[in-house]
Order: C-alpha cells, then structure tokens, then sequence
C-alpha cells in the first residue's frame, strides 16, 4: 500500500492514538475541574483498536504512541500495547502517560513491547508539583520513572508545560537531574486552549527563553530523526540526557508534520488543532473493511492544511494539553 502523504509531500509515519479521554488528575493548564464526562463515552474496542492499526501500518505508520486522557486508566492497556506490538510494520510503540502507575506496570508494559514512555512532570518541587496538577503524587510518579529505568525502556521522556510565575525558573533543577540521567526533558510551550485567553496571558513564555538559555550554556541542537516527534531536541557533552523545547507559535512548526491523531472514540483529526474530526469507525467493525478505511485515509490527506491556525486563537480539541508532546 502507497504510504499516506498531503498535498504539501508531508509523509505520515507516526500515529497518536488516544483510547480514553478520562483522566485522575487535575492540572490548571488542563483539566482544573477534574475530568467531567460528556454524557456516557464508548471509546474504542480493543478489536476496533488491532484494525486500526492494521490499516495504519499497512499505509507506513511506524511509530504508534497510546495517549489519552490518562491511557493506563484503561484496564486492558497491556492488551493494546500487545496489539500494537502484534502489528506488521510498527516498529516504535509508546505513551504518555501522568506516571501514577508507572511504579507497578513499567515491567509489565516494557515485556509486553512498549519502548518509549513520557511522563508528565510540571515540576521538580514536590509542592510545586502538586499545585500544578492538583495531586500530591511527586514521590510516586519519580519512584515510577526510575522503575522505567530499571525495566530498560530506550527513551524515557518527561515532559512539563512551560508556565510563566509557576515553573519557569526551574530549567537549573531540571539541568542538574540530567546530569546522571538519559531522560529527556522537554518543555512544552503553553497555548490557548479552552480554558480561555486570561490564563494564557498569565502564564504563557515563549520557549525561545529556554533556547537562549541552553545556546548560552554550550548546548547544542541535534538534528530530528524520521519518526521523532516534534521537538526541537539539544545535547550538551556533561549530560546524559537531553532538553526538548516544543513551540507550537514557532515559525515553520508544521513543514515537517509526520504525525496524525486518531481519538477515542475513532475520529480522524488531521491536525491537533482542528475541531473537526473524520469519523473511523463505522469502518472498524469487520476485518474485510480495511480497504476501504485505506482509502478513507487517504482521501482526508488531501484536506490537510499546510499550518495550523493557533496564531488566530483557533485550539481545536487541545483540551488536553499535554497531548502535543510527541
């Protein structure tokens, strides 16, 4: 099968793949409230999740990251990295994830064929944290990162949304606790979602703070891999691992987009930042469907835009925030 590419020569190789939008924690950048239900979801099957995948690995997809929501909230999350797994042609599976569980099923996950794991971690203060997120789960979420570590994951990433007066001083802490470590950390630049323009006045900062800081430190920026998501990713010879900067605003964001997203409840969403979504899964339902969702698939690449529309206030489903980092 011919591998999915736009109107631009944009080739899509790495597939988002939500399977909840149900989350336990209560981040301000996010979901402040806690999550609220809108009526009774039915998110996708494990069946539909294996076809899905079929036909996306079948079109170049190699990298598949299960996201949510919270993805380890979902019972049969070892089942979906094992179906992932299972699938010619995937050759990178990973997730992110708020890391409550990580302690407990990071060995699980890692023998059932996941590879890469992001965690979101706001802040290295233990209060800080919990102000942030709304849960005091700091000792928890770092004995589940240095599980990961122990379990022999390739890439372990943490990732913190950059917020102005809460964590933006905390670039030394994070520095420092790499100095040992062959985690990655990348800062996600804060945008306008539906929490509305005053948080985002409060507390947006460019990442390109962050970037003069790094250049002046003597770190270096490395060049991105085919599959890598979309971070722009800096090395220093003193450190083990590695800082990323995410900047949506940024000029040319979007000329080397390789990824799409597939909600969870089988929307087909071209971009992050659109509202609309295709629906799938009426073409989920039988194995002899796949054909045909093949060529759905291609047929929507020929609505994708060459950029996105957040400089126009336009978010899209960026309800969840930290569902960008890649």
């Amino acid at each position: 099968m011919s591998q999915l590419v736009d109107d631009f020569g944009r080739k899509f190789s790495y597939l988002r793949l939500s399977v909840t939008d149900v989350c336990n924690f209560k981040c301000s950048y996010c979901l402040p409230d806690g999550y609220k239900p809108d009526g009774k979801p039915s998110f996708l099957r494990l069946d539909e999740i294996q076809r899905l995948l079929g036909a996306f690995a079948s079109v170049g997809t190699q990298k598949v990251r299960i996201t949510g929501g919270e993805p380890t909230l979902r019972k049969d999350f070892t089942d979906i990295i094992r179906a992932a797994n299972d699938t010619d042609g995937i050759r990178t599976i990973a997730t992110t994830t708020n890391g409550y569980r990580l302690e407990t099923h990071a060995k699980e996950w890692f023998d059932a064929g996941l590879r890469r794991i992001n965690v979101s971690m706001d802040s290295l203060d233990p209060r800080q944290f919990q102000q942030i997120t709304g849960e005091n789960k700091f000792h928890q979420v770092m004995r589940g990162i240095d599980a990961a570590l122990d379990a022999g994951f390739e890439r372990i990433k943490i990732n913190a949304v950059l917020l102005k007066g809460l964590n933006d001083n905390d670039l030394p802490k994070f520095l420092s606790w790499l100095k040992t470590r062959p985690i990655d950390v990348r800062f996600i630049e804060l945008m306008e979602t539906g929490l509305g323009r005053d948080y985002f006045k409060e507390h947006h900062l460019s990442g390109n703070t962050i970037k003069a800081k790094l250049l002046a430190q003597g770190w270096f920026h490395q060049l991105p891999q085919a599959t890598d998501g979309p971070a722009m990713n800096f090395c220093h010879p003193d450190h083990q691992g590695r800082i990323g900067l995410i900047m949506p605003y940024s000029k040319d964001f979007c000329s080397t987009c390789n990824r799409l997203r597939v909600s969870a409840t089988g929307k087909l969403h071209l971009c992050l930042f659109t509202e609309a979504g295709v629906i799938l899964r009426d073409l989920l339902q039988h194995d002899h469907q796949q054909q045909e969702l093949i060529e759905r698939l291609h047929q929507q690449l020929h609505q994708k835009k060459a950029t996105h529309d957040l400089h126009h206030g336009i978010t899209g489903i960026t309800k969840h925030l930290a569902s960008i980092g890649g």
